[in-house]
C-alpha cells in the first residue's frame, strides 16, 4: 500500500492559484474541501511547480510563499527555486 502524500492549504485568494497548480500538475491528486481548508492528497507525492503557480497568478512567485497558507503536510519535504514537494522516499 503506497503512503499518502498530502497538504491542507486555506481555502482563500490566495491559496487558490496554488491549489489549482497542484491540482493540474498531479494527476490523481484527491481533493477535500472543508470549510476554512482544502486538503489535497495524492499516492507518493504531490509537487507544487512555481512555473504552474505563476502562470495563474500572472506575477512571480517564490515557493516558500507557500508557508503562509500552509496549514499542514504529510511527508519529507524537498523544496527549491522552482518547486515545493511533500513526498515519500520508496
Amino acid at each position: 500500500m503506497a503512503q499518502v502524500a498530502s497538504l491542507t492549504l486555506l481555502h482563500n485568494d490566495d491559496a487558490r492559484p496554488i491549489i489549482e497548480a497542484i491540482m493540474a500538475d498531479n494527476p490523481g491528486v484527491r481533493v477535500l474541501d472543508m470549510p476554512g481548508c482544502v486538503k489535497l492528497d495524492r499516492d507518493m507525492e504531490l509537487v507544487v511547480n512555481r512555473a504552474s503557480v505563476e502562470e495563474r497568478l500572472g506575477r512571480t512567485w517564490d515557493p516558500q510563499e507557500i508557508h503562509l497558507v500552509l496549514v499542514s503536510m504529510a511527508g519529507n519535504l524537498d523544496e527549491d527555486d522552482d518547486r515545493f514537494l511533500v513526498g515519500w522516499k520508496h
